[in-house]
Parts: C-alpha cells; sequence; structure tokens
C-alpha cells in the first residue's frame, strides 16, 4: 500500500513498534453538525465519501478540493490489533486536526482534544479488541469564531489579501504506538556546550532499570544508568567529545533511552544562547540572524507538504537563498520540518497563530495558553528553535496584561531562549524589540534607522511611535521587504512592485544593506520565502520556482554584517 508522507513523525521521540494511519479513509461533511446524532458514530456508519488522509479536505492531495466551510468532519476506517499488543499500550496519536478532534473507538467515546495546530495522543488500549477495530474521528472547525485561533486561514469564502485557504479537520499524520506498560512519557535535554556535557530529564510511568546512551556519528559519546527508576529524573552525562550545534552544521548527537522494555531513539545539539547587549549569541559568538518568513503554505496541500522531501527543500531553497534561518509563520510548524532545520543547521522561531483570535478578552488566555503550553513542552528540544512568539501584530493598550501574561507564562516555561512578547506593533514585556517596516524607499527606511547607529536612539514607524517605549533590548526588523514580482496583475506584494530586475536588485540591496550596516542590529527577516495564493511577494513562486537565480540574491543576504565585526 502507497502511503503519504510515511516517515515516522516524532524524528526527536521515536519507537520502532508503530504503525501508520495514513491513507485512504472513509469521509464525510457534516455541515449541521448533527453527526454523533445520525450515528456516524457507530461502528455500522457508512460515510458517503473518501479521503487521503493526512491532506485536508480543501487540498487538491486528499481527492475533494472542497473549499467551501466545513462545520465538521467525520473520518473512519478499521484497524487490525493482535493480542501481543493488547498485552501492552495501544496509543493513537494526531500530528494535529483542526480544530475540535473526538475520537471514538469501536463506537465509545476515546478523547477529545482542542487546539488546530499541536500534537496530541489518547491511550486507546482499554477500547480495542483483539483483531478489526474500527476509528472514527470527528473535527469540528469554525474559521469564523475569533475565540478559534486560525493563523491566516480566511474568514471569507475566498483568500484575499495576506489570508488564505482554510485548513480543516486532520493535516498531519495519524499513527498507532505500541509501548510495554512501563514506559517513558517525555524527556528534555539540557546541553551545556560550555562544559561538554548534557543532563537529561525524563518523565517515567512504572519503575525499571533506565539506562541512557550518547553518540555521535555512531561513537559512544557518555552513558548513564539508574536503577529502579521511576516519576521525574535527573541524569548529568559528560560527552567525550564536543561537535557544536552551529549555523550551517547541524551536528546532532544521538540518544537511545532504555526504560525496561521501552526503548525511544531521540537526539539533542549542542549549543547554547544567549542575548548580550545588542548581540545575539550562538555559543557565545555574535551571530546575525538571517530570517526569511515562511508560511508553510503548498498549493496542493495546503498546510501539509506532500513530502518530507519537500519539507527539507524548503529549508534548502532558503539556505541557497543566504538565509540562515526563518521566521515560523502564524502555524505551528509540524516535527519533521524542525528536524531539517536540526540537521542542516537552520535557526527558526516558533510562533503560535494568533490573528483573527479576540485578544482582547481575557477568556482568551484559556484558549491561548491550553495549546501554547503544549507548544512550549513538544518543541523544546529542538536546538534549530532559537526562539518564541506568542502573538504577532496586535494594536492598542486595552490587553497589555494578556501579552504580559503570555510573554511571562513562556519564560516560566522555557527561560532557555528568548522570548518576542508580540512581533512588530507593541512591546509590553520583552527580551527583544523587534519591528516590521514594509518602507519601499530605501532612502526614508536607512533614515529611519540612521540614528540608532550612531547613537543607539531608535526612532520607530509612525504606527507604533505612540504605542510603546524602546528599553534598549536587542533589535531586529522583523519584517520588511515584501517586494512584489509577478506577472499576476492580481497579486499584491508591499508598495509599488518595481517594473524591471534592476528596479527589484537595487530596492532589495538597498534595504538589506542598511540592517547589515547598522552595528546595532542583530538581525532581519525578509518576506517572503514563497508565494501564497494570491500573496506574490515570495522570492519563490507558490509551486517553489526561483524568481531569481539563488547566486544572485545569496551574496546580498550573507555578507557579514556590522555587528559580526
Amino acid at each position: 500500500m502507497n502511503i503519504p508522507r510515511c516517515e515516522h513523525p516524532k524524528p526527536q521521540f521515536c519507537r520502532n513498534n508503530w504503525l501508520n494511519l495514513n491513507g485512504t479513509w472513509d469521509f464525510e461533511i457534516d455541515n449541521s453538525n448533527s453527526g454523533e446524532a445520525r450515528g456516524l458514530a457507530k461502528v455500522d456508519a457508512k460515510l458517503n465519501s473518501k479521503i487521503l488522509v493526512p491532506f485536508c479536505p480543501e487540498s487538491k492531495l486528499s481527492g475533494l478540493e472542497h473549499i467551501d466551510f466545513m462545520s465538521a468532519v467525520w473520518y473512519q476506517r478499521t484497524v487490525s490489533v493482535t493480542k501481543e499488543q493488547l498485552a501492552g499500550r495501544v496509543v493513537m496519536h494526531f500530528g494535529a486536526v483542526d480544530y475540535e478532534c473526538t475520537l471514538f473507538v469501536n463506537g465509545q467515546k476515546a478523547g477529545t482534544h482542542k487546539g488546530g495546530y499541536i500534537s496530541f495522543s489518547f491511550d486507546i488500549t482499554a477500547y480495542l479488541i483483539e483483531g478489526e477495530n474500527v476509528l472514527t474521528v470527528r473535527a469540528v472547525d469554525d474559521t469564523r469564531n475569533s475565540y478559534v485561533p486560525s493563523g491566516k486561514q480566511c474568514e471569507r469564502y475566498q483568500g484575499y489579501a495576506c489570508l488564505y485557504t482554510r485548513s480543516t479537520g486532520i493535516w498531519q499524520t495519524v499513527w498507532l504506538e505500541y509501548t510495554p506498560k512501563v514506559y517513558v512519557k517525555s524527556v528534555k535535554f539540557y546541553p551545556q556546550p560550555e562544559t561538554c556535557d548534557v543532563t537529561v530529564m525524563a518523565d517515567l510511568c512504572g519503575c525499571a532499570d533506565l539506562c541512557v546512551d550518547v553518540t555521535y556519528q555512531g561513537k559512544t559519546m557518555g552513558q548513564a544508568t539508574l536503577n529502579n527508576a521511576c516519576g521525574q529524573i535527573s541524569l548529568h552525562i559528560p560527552l567525550e567529545e564536543r561537535h557544536l550545534w552551529e549555523v550551517g552544521h547541524g551536528r546532532l548527537y544521538d540518544v537511545t533511552i532504555t526504560f525496561g522494555e521501552d526503548k525511544v531513539a531521540s537526539y539533542f545539539g549542542l549549543r547554547s544562547l544567549r542575548m548580550d547587549g545588542k548581540n545575539f549569541l550562538l555559543n557565545g559568538k555574535s551571530v546575525f540572524q538571517r530570517l526569511i518568513l515562511d508560511q508553510g503554505y503548498y498549493p496542493d496541500g495546503i498546510y501539509t507538504a506532500p513530502s518530507d522531501e519537500e519539507l527539507e527543500k524548503d529549508v534548502l531553497r532558503s539556505i541557497a537563498m543566504g538565509f540562515n534561518g526563518a521566521r515560523l509563520h502564524q502555524k505551528i510548524f509540524e516535527e519533521r520540518f524542525l528536524y531539517h532545520c536540526d540537521k542542516h543547521g537552520y535557526m527558526v522561531w516558533g510562533e503560535y497563530p494568533s490573528w483573527g483570535v479576540k485578544i482582547e478578552d481575557p477568556a482568551l488566555l484559556h484558549v491561548f495558553l491550553q495549546e501554547w503550553l503544549q507548544e512550549l513542552e513538544r518543541d523544546f528540544n529542538h536546538p534549530s528553535i532559537v526562539g518564541w512568539c506568542p502573538f504577532n501584530e496586535t494594536h492598542g493598550n486595552q490587553y497589555r496584561e494578556t501579552i504580559r501574561m503570555a510573554y511571562r507564562v513562556t519564560k516560566a516555561v522555557d527561560p532557555t531562549r528568548p522570548c518576542i512578547d508580540t512581533s512588530g506593533y507593541i512591546h509590553v514585556e520583552t527580551d527583544i524589540f523587534d519591528l516590521h517596516d514594509y518602507d519601499q524607499t530605501p532612502a526614508t527606511f536607512a533614515a529611519r534607522y540612521e540614528g540608532f547607529a550612531k547613537t543607539g536612539e531608535l526612532k520607530q514607524p509612525d504606527y507604533t511611535q505612540k504605542l510603546q517605549n524602546y528599553e534598549g533590548q536587542p533589535v531586529f526588523i522583523s519584517e520588511y521587504g515584501g517586494i512584489r514580482w509577478s506577472n499576476d496583475e492580481s497579486g499584491w506584494g508591499y508598495g509599488a512592485g518595481p517594473q524591471t530586475k534592476e528596479e527589484f536588485f537595487e530596492r532589495f540591496k538597498l534595504l538589506t544593506d542598511v540592517q547589515l550596516d547598522n552595528p546595532n542590529f542583530f538581525g532581519f527577516c525578509y518576506t517572503q520565502l514563497t508565494d501564497v495564493e494570491i500573496e506574490q511577494n515570495g522570492l519563490y513562486t507558490y509551486d517553489r520556482v526561483a524568481k531569481f537565480p539563488p547566486e544572485e540574491i545569496a551574496p546580498i543576504i550573507a555578507r557579514k554584517a556590522a555587528i559580526e565585526e
């Protein structure tokens, strides 16, 4: 059977004993959201269509390409389970389901989850029988509800401006995992390049002997054991050799965790992050962040890459243009993408899809924090993630305390990374002061930041000057450019598009040089990697064709920055 996206979805927490459930499922659209009352959760229910999981029904790859609103959708398939598998635990995992997911196993409700972007799982052992079992999934979604985080998904029938096609229901891999009853729940790595060691913190279920083995390219680097381990434990492992995770060099250490009969494969990168004055330090060295805005949309899969190879190619496309990282914008990206970032030494900022939500209502915190905390937990071990950003482009003063709370919760959960409280317009409490500036005139763009280069006095764009006070934090322009280059008259970018290739390159280079030459900027983020539907200001088209030779863009982006001197 040809299973789409057949690779293991969690490279940092991988067991050999698993079953990929991607492929053809029975499917039905339930616009009245009455499916449960009509018996669609029952074992003998017959759904009226088919879909290719893990692609959303709006996508071409799903086989449906149904782009209208869907209040609810249903999925069904059978799976066979053996007596031996039932002797341990059988866990059903979802990479992501947008938005509210309910799982039924053999007609019984086995679990629910809210949040359209984060991974979750249910222990379904008690609902299974030996032999054939019926798995039924209901997903309820309402992009027009301002309490349902949807990122750049459009609240209108058709996309417009920088809002795009929706993604309803399952959009990442679904799989079963078989574990012993004594098992590893989770693990966190705290690497220390200065002392060349790593602290391993694990959460364990049950009691057994624990062994953690660390290798590098097959060579033993360190080991620690603990007899009769249980609960939450901490192990310190000195490493035989120092192999730093750096820009362009992933150099990942492999880890095998053995706990009784359970065995988990993982990895970590040996790197440290620190802000010093205006500098961003990676392993104690000033590194200029040459970031690209990446929204993670695909013309055939919408939110879901058609293949694992395409995920990696997006990283390589960015690197080819001279960039060393990305803002993962208004979407929580899947773990396979982060694995490729880890592997290639590619820095990324983790972000929450906050656009469109009712941030001024304190009740939003219940919705936001629930999923944001899961995101911080899931992706903590990825060395490629160099910072967090819970909100983007918030306006006004009526929700300052919500922003402050989000920042403080983020720092409490993960003090190892910097956090931008809200990107672009208004800062309340933040480690980094970032700005969005889409000025298309290089002369006025340069004049705005000339004083900052000379005296450290930051002049902001007019629309942010009255909203926030600069207090000396490290600074970068986290959105700039967005230069339209397209033959499609309906496509848009920021400002008037250049008429010739020469005009494009002049504008692109001058806007970029202003930031590279400013000794007080530690990075920039150019908008954007690819076109997305009607927004056509990418360096690549939506179907990933380079608009300009990468070897012509890369020298502009990759040259040495003043802060790196």
